[in-house]
């Protein structure tokens, strides 16, 4: 055994079949601290305090829906065994990454599309920013949970920041509009800031390509 190899919590269970509503909110949980289901009742999570103050609690609500849990300190057998389970917590962020992707490609085409109608007001400007909000919670969120560094990480951010760099874009052309006494259109700081919202939106696309894993089946 490598001293090197990483310790893991082990939580084993089972719940009875009804109600079903305790065991999907059971598994949502488990889910939900980032855990890797190794087997049907079988989960796994890096050893952390925090990680076994979850694992108790989530000991205690299985208890109470009449269940069954033990919770287990361990370790792989081999290196090649530790990788396996660390391929999964890779291929379950990734999938999360993916799926964040795919919203920042939404967003980039409505802000395009708001460029494209000349809508520049500041309540679009404001509905984007609270969007914008959403996306970066999000992704927080996954990154909280992305124990080893999934490949879809570093696309994922970019894009982040190329949203960011849409959302300003817009909001300086809002600015200006609204400097402009009479109201009038401002043709060239739009034409401006529409070329800034294609390239990003052209970078997008290349950069999914080139950057990010394949997206692979549904959610476990």
């Amino acid at each position: 055994m490598n001293k090197n190899q990483s310790s893991w919590l082990l939580l084993t269970y089972k719940v009875p079949p009804e109600p079903s509503k305790a065991r999907v909110a059971i598994w949502r949980r488990i889910r939900g601290l980032g855990a890797v289901y190794i087997q049907n009742g079988i989960c796994v999570l890096p050893t952390t305090t925090e990680h076994q103050r979850q694992f108790r609690m989530v000991q205690s609500d299985i208890e109470q829906a009449g269940g069954e849990a033990v919770i287990f300190e361990t370790t792989a057998m081999d290196d090649k065994q530790e990788s396996l389970v660390v391929t999964r917590f890779k291929h379950d962020r990734d999938q999360d990454y993916e799926e964040f992707l795919d919203k920042c490609a939404d967003y980039k085409k409505e802000v395009d599309k708001e460029v494209q109608a000349d809508h520049f007001t500041y309540a679009e400007l404001k509905e984007n920013d609270e969007d914008l909000k959403k996306l970066r919670g999000w992704l927080d969120k996954i990154k909280a949970l992305d124990f080893y560094g999934a490949p879809a990480r570093v696309m994922a951010e970019q894009q982040l920041a190329e949203c960011e760099a849409v959302l300003e874009a817009y909001a300086q052309e809002v600015f200006e509009r609204e400097q402009n006494v009479k109201g009038e259109p401002q043709p060239k700081v739009a034409a401006v800031k529409r070329a800034g919202v294609a390239k990003a939106s052209g970078t997008s696309k290349a950069g999914r390509g080139s950057g990010s894993t394949t997206k692979q089946g549904g959610k476990a």
